[in-house]
């Protein structure tokens, strides 16, 4: 079935997935089809009827973007039981803690119910147990990726919400364009809101707290190591394009780069389990684009 991809199957309640690590970038349906041994026919049917994910994505479009790196999950038994297209990275009887992609949202807008991890996470921990229930705890960007914990009781959740800021520490990773005036700062901004639901930054807003560091930089570019105090509404995206780094593929606080996602990645959360009495640390791996661009950079 497989020419040169490299995979990995793996067994869910005793069904089979396929699983595609890309070595290349590419549109997905001629990807699939130069390194699967399987009808194109075949690979349409499986868009068609909503069993690829890209990343963690839902997607049935033939030309949708595949990075090197990226994993493609082929559902082939969709019908018969559910399995999450992205990363479980903790489980147990009081919370589940996923990887993010990029591009998905946490929770419904309004407009998309069901391309969201509420929505997939409900989905499949109700496939184990019907009365499954679950609640947001915090929240990432759609177009940020990273460690995302729910919890499976509104207790649980009322436990982890209080006093969050205080017990809990986010760190994150951006690749930003240019290299900052500072090699490390602690960025303290006021912000408000338009009624179109835009971040500014304003005199009368509430406060944003953001501490960078700068890991690595290459003529166009720089990685950050990036901490927040506070949780307004893309703060990092914001105050970083105040000091004149906007973060890479960021269209909406940034400029108009061309890349297709958003190189902002919540890869670390430490946060207090007041049950236990004691911290827990929960990570999700960089994507491996990140670090692509800077070495990509230093070719030129």
């Amino acid at each position: 079935m497989w020419k040169n991809a490299i995979y990995s199957c793996y067994n869910s309640i005793g069904d089979m997935l396929m699983e595609i690590i890309a070595k290349r970038s590419g549109k997905l349906l001629e990807y699939l089809e130069e390194n699967l041994d399987m009808p194109k026919k075949k690979i349409k049917d499986y868009l068609h009827f909503k069993s690829i994910f890209v990343d963690g994505v839902l997607t049935t479009k033939y030309d949708y973007e595949v990075h090197e790196g990226s994993k493609i999950v082929i559902d082939t038994k969709k019908k018969t039981r559910y399995v999450l297209p992205f990363n479980i990275i903790y489980e147990d009887s009081d919370i589940i803690v996923v990887s993010k992609p990029s591009g998905i949202l946490t929770i419904s807008d309004g407009k998309e119910d069901e391309n969201t991890v509420y929505h997939l996470v409900s989905k499949y921990l109700k496939s184990k147990n019907h009365l499954a229930k679950v609640f947001v705890v915090h929240r990432l960007d759609k177009l940020t990726s990273g460690v995302l914990l729910l919890a499976k009781s509104e207790k649980i959740k009322d436990m982890y919400q209080e006093d969050w800021n205080k017990y809990s520490k986010r760190e994150y990773v951006a690749v930003v364009h240019g290299i900052p005036s500072k090699k490390e700062d602690r960025l303290v901004n006021k912000i408000s809101e338009t009624k179109t639901h835009l971040s500014y930054i304003s005199k009368d807003g509430k406060e944003a707290v953001t501490n960078y560091k700068v890991i690595e930089s290459t003529k166009n570019y720089s990685k950050l190591e990036i901490e927040i105090e506070t949780g307004r509404k893309n703060q990092i995206r914001l105050q970083l394009k105040n000091i004149g780094n906007p973060i890479v593929g960021d269209q909406k606080y940034g400029i108009n780069d061309g890349y297709k996602r958003l190189y902002l990645h919540a890869y670390k959360l430490s946060v207090y389990n007041k049950k236990e009495k004691k911290y827990h640390t929960y990570i999700s791996k960089v994507p491996g684009e990140f670090n692509y661009l800077l070495k990509k950079d230093r070719c030129k």
